[in-house]
């Protein structure tokens, strides 16, 4: 999130705006830190409520904002088809490896225990499937012999903060095209 601010500030996504921060956790150090740089943040809390009341209440805190696109940082859920609905295709969400490769929680672990050579970050449109929506752009990271979840995570987000900022610059000026399953850039 503060890597998309960022990115917003400093015209890397021109001719657009962050319109709110939302978190379902009161204490998560993204709405402090949204706030610290005058952004406008909300809680969400899910309150034991069911998927879909709690992502309806997201789509009307979004629509109060008039928010064009979604971008996920940390989210570790699936989104209902009410939400999924209402924001097709205007769902962006970035993963620590070379989707397909390694869906789901601990990506970094899962490519170590594979040997896989490569590895990276990949952003995508979210879709009802777990880390399965048409990838927007992909990011190689080399896994370096030594390497550990910590630092091959620590490299792999460096790249997360460049590539989620010139995903979402692309798709933001439209410069686009779903085809099937891909995602032509024009």
């Amino acid at each position: 999130m503060l890597a998309l601010a960022a990115a917003v500030r400093d015209g890397r996504v021109p001719e657009a705006e962050i319109a709110v921060v939302i978190s379902d956790q009161a204490d998560a150090a993204g709405l402090a830190h949204a706030e610290s740089q005058n952004l406008t943040a909300a809680v969400v809390e899910r309150r034991g409520r069911s998927r879909d009341e709690h992502d309806r209440e997201l789509v009307t805190v979004l629509q109060e904002h008039q928010v064009d696109f979604v971008c996920l940082a940390g989210y570790m859920r699936l989104l209902s088809t009410h939400f999924l609905s209402v924001y097709h295709n205007r769902i962006l969400n970035i993963h620590p490896s070379l989707l397909p490769a390694f869906p789901g929680l601990d990506a970094q672990r899962q490519a170590l225990e594979h040997g896989a050579k490569f590895t990276g970050c990949t952003v995508h449109f979210v879709d009802q499937t777990l880390d399965g929506g048409p990838i927007i752009a992909q990011q190689i990271v080399p896994v370096l012999e030594d390497d550990t979840e910590e630092t091959l995570s620590a490299r792999i987000l460096k790249e997360e903060h460049k590539l989620y900022a010139e995903a979402l610059a692309v798709v933001a000026r439209g410069a686009y095209e779903i085809v099937g399953r891909r995602v032509v850039l024009k």
